[in-house]
C-alpha cells in the first residue's frame, strides 16, 4: 500500500465513525391571532357623517355606547358603512332601537377592502362610535 492509500484509508475510517450530536432545526410552530387597529372614534349626540378611512381588509369590529338617555330606552342609534366613492350602503352595522345607557360591539365585514366613511344616525341619546380594522396575523408560539 503506498502511503497516500494508507493515509486516505485511514481518514476514511476515522470519519466514517463521526456524526453530528446536534438535533435537526425543528420547524418553527406559530398560530393564529387577531389584531384589532383602531381607525377612528366618533361621539356626539344627533346625526353625524365621519371623515373617509380606508381599509385594507374590509373586516371591523364597532363598539358602540349610548349615554343620557332623554326618556328611559327611547333612544335610536343607527351606524352606516358607506362607499367613499359613490356614497352606497355597504354596510348596516348597528341599529339599535329603543336603547338606553347601553354598549356593546359587533364585527362586521364588507366584500372588499376600499374607502369608507360612517353615517351615524341618533335621536336622544349620546353615543361613543370606535371602529377597529381586523388584522389577521401569525406569531411565534412559545415552546
Amino acid at each position: 500500500m503506498t502511503p497516500r492509500l494508507t493515509i486516505a484509508l485511514a481518514l476514511v475510517a476515522a470519519c466514517s465513525g463521526c456524526r453530528s450530536n446536534s438535533a435537526p432545526p425543528q420547524p418553527v410552530a406559530s398560530k393564529e391571532v387577531v389584531v384589532w387597529k383602531t381607525v377612528g372614534s366618533w361621539s356626539g349626540r344627533g346625526n353625524r357623517q365621519s371623515e373617509t378611512f380606508t381599509s385594507d381588509t374590509g373586516a371591523f369590529r364597532v363598539r358602540w355606547e349610548t349615554t343620557n338617555p332623554a326618556r328611559p330606552n327611547a333612544g335610536h342609534l343607527h351606524v352606516v358603512f358607506r362607499s367613499g366613492d359613490s356614497g352606497r350602503e355597504i354596510i348596516d352595522a348597528v341599529d339599535e332601537r329603543n336603547v338606553g345607557a347601553d354598549h356593546d360591539a359587533a364585527e362586521v365585514s364588507a366584500e372588499r377592502p376600499r374607502w369608507y366613511y360612517l353615517t351615524i344616525d341618533s335621536a336622544d341619546v349620546d353615543w361613543i362610535v370606535v371602529v377597529d380594522e381586523r388584522i389577521d396575523a401569525r406569531v411565534k408560539a412559545r415552546p
